[in-house]
């Protein structure tokens, strides 16, 4: 073949005008098809791999928005499914090594010496910017993958799936109190917010139960361990840790301390058996049966709402940082009512802090404000933005028993969740539905009044009057 017959692979190498525009059509070549430079003007072997992987690749992405369009659920699957994730980053990881060797291999196929002087850093300035961008893309996509194949494996249990119990997943939340001053003084984790959350397993529509610190007179169901323990229920009078102001956040304590034998399951789980005592509890109390815990490490919690760039919450009154019986004169920082945009530290403070009103209550509604805050701010194109900070901060921050096989379930659940009204319940004496005394509970009245709002009966039309 002549250069006359095949002029890219065979160029005439003294006219530095030729050589020049040959150039660019590499280049251009390498970008729109990553391995015909190498078919037209190098090696073909290298070449056909290149377009093949490149075609692959093509039909992949080409998959997933399909995917994403018409079976959402599907994607969410393969997005959540561990090996897959191990595969993809694997196969990222190799194509971003590909475009390397690519951009390098057209390059030296440019022969950059024999274009015009004028072209040269032009020439090698593009091919290596586009190289950057591109495999680099790659290999940063490969590192985000393996990124949430860990915070998987670290937040969330193997095993199968569960069914809903009456068409219900209850969840039991707790905010772990995990403050570097309590692990020093040997004090270990306290349930800071306890929280029951009931979803329909159809339609997503949540349902948020809060329950005080100060609960009293806790009956565990009849097949809890503690309930051989406690068999007159978690009082003052049985319980050492439950005193007047704090009886329900003890339980974990409790069982940490003194019962951890009872819940040998959590070893294998990662997490304190104090949460296994909390579940039943959180049973014995509502009456739902608790399939899931989900625990949040509390000052952890800081480090994610950093990293999704803070959190809009309209405030209603003007909330105090600061102890109980701190005096007014004496707070050191307020937060103004009005519409803020919390940075961590302040969001998890206005949660958390028991200094105005009604103290634990008050706090209860600030701590569902501050959720429902949340689930409305975090969507795709925030958490793509921003998903190493937050893979990271939620590897630290969550544990939960949800099995890794129903991830895609509960995410696309949690997608019409999110587009629903979230109904609050605050077990107070402050509840203009439903009060309860915490220290002296009407649960089976509670639990009839969950029962109503959970499983409300269905609206029938009253009949035409006859003609």
């Amino acid at each position: 073949m002549t250069s006359i017959e095949q002029p890219l692979r065979y160029p005439d190498l003294t006219s530095s005008a030729f050589m020049t525009k040959r150039a660019w059509w590499l280049v251009a070549l390498n970008i729109l098809l990553p391995g015909s430079a190498q078919v037209l003007a190098g090696s073909r072997r290298l070449g056909r791999f290149g377009i093949g992987a490149t075609l692959t690749a093509w039909v992949l992405g080409v998959m997933l928005i399909f995917l994403a369009v018409a079976w959402r659920p599907a994607l969410i699957t393969l997005g959540t499914f561990g090996p897959v994730l191990f595969v993809g980053q694997i196969l990222l990881f190799a194509y971003a090594i590909l475009w390397l060797v690519l951009t390098l291999d057209t390059l030296r196929l440019v022969r950059i010496i024999k274009t015009t002087p004028g072209a040269r850093a032009w020439i090698a300035a593009f091919s290596t910017l586009l190289m950057v961008f591109f495999s680099g893309t790659a290999a940063y996509a490969a590192y985000l993958t393996g990124g949430l194949n860990g915070a998987i494996s670290a937040i969330f249990v193997s095993g199968p799936s569960v069914e809903p119990i009456n068409g219900h997943y209850n969840f039991l939340v707790i905010g772990a109190d995990t403050d570097p001053q309590r692990a020093a003084e040997n004090m270990g984790m306290r349930s800071d917010t306890t929280q029951v959350i009931s979803i329909d397993a159809t339609t997503g529509q949540a349902t948020i139960i809060g329950l005080p610190r100060d609960l009293h007179n806790i009956s565990f169901p009849v097949d809890s361990p503690m309930a051989s323990v406690y068999p007159g229920g978690y009082t003052e009078d049985s319980a050492e840790y439950c005193v007047e102001s704090a009886c329900l956040n003890t339980i974990m304590t409790d069982v940490n301390e003194n019962y951890a034998d009872l819940y040998p399951q959590a070893t294998a789980e990662g997490v304190p058996p104090g949460v296994f005592g909390m579940m039943d509890a959180a049973a014995g109390v509502t009456g739902l049966p608790i399939q899931f815990y989900v625990v949040i490490d509390m000052p952890a919690l800081v480090t994610l709402i950093d990293a999704l760039g803070g959190v809009d919450i309209n405030v209603p009154e003007r909330t105090a940082i600061a102890e109980p019986g701190t005096p007014e004169d004496e707070v050191p920082e307020w937060i103004e009512p009005g519409p803020q945009h919390l940075d961590g530290y302040h969001a998890v403070m206005y949660a958390r802090t028991r200094w105005s009103g009604t103290g634990d209550y008050d706090r209860m509604i600030r701590q569902q404000q501050l959720q429902e805050a949340l689930l409305a701010q975090v969507n795709p194109a925030n958490v793509l933005a921003k998903f190493d900070g937050i893979a990271a901060a939620g590897s630290s921050m969550l544990k939960s028993n949800i099995p890794q096989t129903m991830l895609a379930y509960f995410v696309d659940l949690g997608l019409k969740t999110k587009a629903l009204p979230i109904t609050h319940i605050a077990v107070t004496p402050y509840d203009p539905t439903f009060a309860v005394d915490p220290l002296d509970p009407d649960f089976v009245g509670l639990q009839a009044y969950l029962q109503s709002v959970l499983f409300p009966p269905p609206v029938t039309e009253s009949p035409l009057p006859a003609p």
